[in-house]
């Protein structure tokens, strides 16, 4: 934990994108850092953004597709696949 005379500031902005998942239509808000992530993953995968996240929707078990998309990043990231994004 900081000292607290210490203040964290986030410099992220959440960005929130419109796209067609499957011919449905749906905006997504997510920060910088994860929408990033997620470009490395589909490219890790061999993949267009559009159908790793089609993907992740058509598993996820919650409602809410930005923590889904999320949680697949931090999940990838843990396994080692997004090293660039493991903060080492």
């Amino acid at each position: 934990m900081p000292p607290p005379n210490r203040r964290i500031t986030l410099q992220s902005q959440i960005k929130k994108r419109s796209i067609n998942l499957g011919g449905h239509k749906t905006s997504i808000s997510m920060e910088d850092e994860f929408w990033e992530a997620l470009r490395a993953l589909a490219r890790l995968n061999q993949e267009s953004i559009q159908a790793l996240m089609l993907r992740i929707d058509s598993e996820r078990e919650g409602p809410n597709l930005s923590s889904a998309l999320r949680l697949e990043v931090l999940k990838e990231a843990r396994a080692g696949k997004l090293p660039e994004f493991s903060g080492n």
